[in-house]
């Protein structure tokens, strides 16, 4: 997680941090297999078949196939023209851009070496996740605080935006992102592990401003929006923990609790949009919608998406790809690097297989987290309950942006669903009768 804090932020391939996460994805992977204990695979037995079926799409892409074959997937007539008359045609892989696939196909490295880490951790391991996970979004909170309040910070491993608040990513849509899942983790390590004190529920309560704060000074719309989610997902599930804390105390108090945090929000968020703090819906307000150029490039995208089916441009090739189908009337300045809708771009980078697998992978998340839902509250459900809460809020941000081609958010994503996973499994029972009953 340090090497992912460090060098994790960013989803260019050209990128120095690449090289440092995956560098060290492959060593944990090594390590663990060759000292680990044995990984309990079950528990988390879908999202091994997810990932598994991820990397085996990939790297089917980065596989020669014969020029007769290779002719007949659409979209390849204008590169088999490249080819000088009466010269034979190449081998080539079924991604247009075959170094692009390549380096989707080692950027899985970092989900796997995070899953089988998880399979491989103890009871005791699991219980200190959560503070874990929400100790590293903290420490990038507090970098992005300390870019807001005028410090540089140049990250070498990431091409961020100098004097930009992004926090230890190169996005600040994703950086926002992962400050709103802080909202979720404040209270899942609150209210989850071992018994519920009242110092836990008055940290996460201020480790939560603080990020509300903090997404409001980043200038992302999009997060304010995933802020306000969290919030009250955050809230919801945080009441089965403040009853805990609070049965021994009149009813009343527990809503005067509740309301009193939602003006505490309300009059922090007033107060930054009143000393010009809250970028974020500054930004909102001075939106153009005929100038946005992920609207523009729709139409553009859509016809890509039909001119690839059913197998897809392959994975990582947006951006030469797009400039190759951009009409002039878009040239602009900068380019579009991603879709910034990540459900399109999976079905044109992968075609019908990826949107099998993408579809496979929503239906599991929603039938499970309507299970987890409607369970007995106990900690290892109201765990699964925040996964599958974290994993909406990454569902709703890939509808206009890419946040899980980062390093840091693909461990994120992880740890989620492997949450959400576990919520299934029995906890083991103890040796000895529960007390006033008879051996």
């Amino acid at each position: 997680m340090a090497a992912l804090w460090i060098a994790g932020g960013a989803s260019q391939s050209a990128e120095a941090g690449q090289a440092v996460v995956r560098l060290v994805a492959a060593v944990v992977l090594v390590i663990a297999l060759l000292l680990g204990q044995r990984p309990a695979l079950a528990p988390a037995r879908p999202v091994w078949v997810i990932l598994t079926a991820s990397c085996l799409l990939v790297a089917v892409q980065c596989v020669p196939l014969p020029p007769t074959i290779w002719q007949l997937l659409p979209g390849r007539e204008v590169f088999a023209a490249a080819v000088p008359p009466g010269a034979s045609q190449p081998w080539r892989p079924l991604a247009i851009v075959p170094s692009a696939a390549l380096n989707a196909c080692f950027s899985l490295t970092v989900p796997l070496a995070m899953l089988l880490l998880l399979s491989m951790s103890s009871e005791r391991d699991r219980r200190h996740l959560p503070a874990a996970m929400l100790a590293v979004v903290t420490a990038g909170a507090l970098l992005g605080l300390l870019q807001m309040s005028g410090s540089t910070f140049d990250n070498p491993l990431i091409n961020e935006t100098v004097g930009q608040a992004s926090g230890n990513f190169a996005n600040r849509n994703h950086f926002a992102l992962f400050v709103a899942l802080g909202c979720l983790l404040a209270p899942a390590w609150a209210f989850r592990e071992g018994r519920v004190h009242m110092w836990r529920a008055g940290v996460g309560g201020g480790l939560v401003l603080l990020f509300v704060l903090i997404v409001l000074g980043t200038g992302s719309r999009a997060g304010l929006g995933l802020c306000t989610v969290a919030l009250v997902l955050g809230l919801t599930m945080a009441h089965w923990g403040l009853h805990q804390l609070l049965r021994r105390l009149p009813r009343w108090v527990f809503p005067a609790i509740m309301t009193a945090f939602i003006v505490m929000v309300g009059i922090s968020v007033l107060a930054s949009v009143t000393m010009n703090r809250a970028a974020g819906i500054e930004r909102l307000r001075d939106i153009d919608p005929g100038q946005d150029m992920r609207g523009l490039a729709l139409p553009v995208v859509l016809a890509m998406v039909r001119d690839y089916l059913p197998f897809g441009a392959g994975t990582g090739g947006f951006d030469p790809l797009f400039r190759l189908h951009e009409p002039l009337s878009l040239l602009r300045t900068t380019y579009l690097n991603h879709a910034h809708n990540d459900f399109l771009e999976i079905v044109l980078e992968a075609g019908i297989p990826g949107l099998l697998l993408l579809g496979a992978a929503i239906i599991w998340w929603g039938v499970e987290s309507f299970r987890m839902w409607r369970a007995t509250p106990s900690r290892r459900v109201m765990l699964a309950r925040f996964g599958s809460a974290m994993l909406l809020l990454v569902l709703l941000a890939s509808a206009f942006d890419y946040p899980a081609r980062t390093p840091m958010m693909m461990a994120m994503i992880v740890v989620a669903a492997t949450w959400l996973s576990w919520g299934r499994e029995r906890a083991p029972r103890p040796a000895l009768p529960a007390e006033g009953r008879h051996l």
